[in-house]
């Protein structure tokens, strides 16, 4: 991969994922778990998506998951990717029960398959940590 010209686009938190980027800038992975049903969820929300409570937490995740499903990236989105290509965008099933949308990062595309594990590491944007993931060995 060569340098990006164009920098990434860095989140923007607001009050409901203000948390989850704290946490990522300190390489810390957290997701909501409803208190009132148990369920995990991602992304981050005001209310719990199968019970609407409110009474959510955040819990801190395994770094770890599988490979839920991927695509291969041969056309950047935007001139920031361009010097990326060929990457990775998967779904990740996370070890805590949950599911987020990452890139694979540091390895050949052609060798992520469904059902791969992977780990989570961290991205540097602009003063941001991003997640992404990593084939794990």
């Amino acid at each position: 991969m060569s340098e990006n010209p164009t920098p990434k686009p860095v989140p923007r938190p607001n009050g409901d994922t203000q948390p989850f980027w704290d946490a990522c800038n300190e390489e810390r992975l957290v997701y909501q778990s409803c208190q009132s049903c148990g369920h995990a969820q991602f992304y981050p929300r005001s209310a719990c998506v199968k019970c609407e409570s409110t009474d959510l937490a955040w819990q801190e995740a395994k770094p770890a998951g599988t490979v839920h499903t991927f695509t291969i990236v041969n056309r950047a989105p935007s001139p920031a990717f361009r010097g990326d290509v060929p990457y990775v965008l998967a779904l990740i099933d996370l070890a805590d029960g949950f599911r987020m949308m990452m890139n694979v990062v540091d390895c050949d595309p052609a060798d992520v398959a469904i059902g791969k594990p992977v780990r989570i590491v961290y991205e540097q944007r602009d003063g941001q940590k991003v997640p992404q993931a990593t084939l794990a060995r």
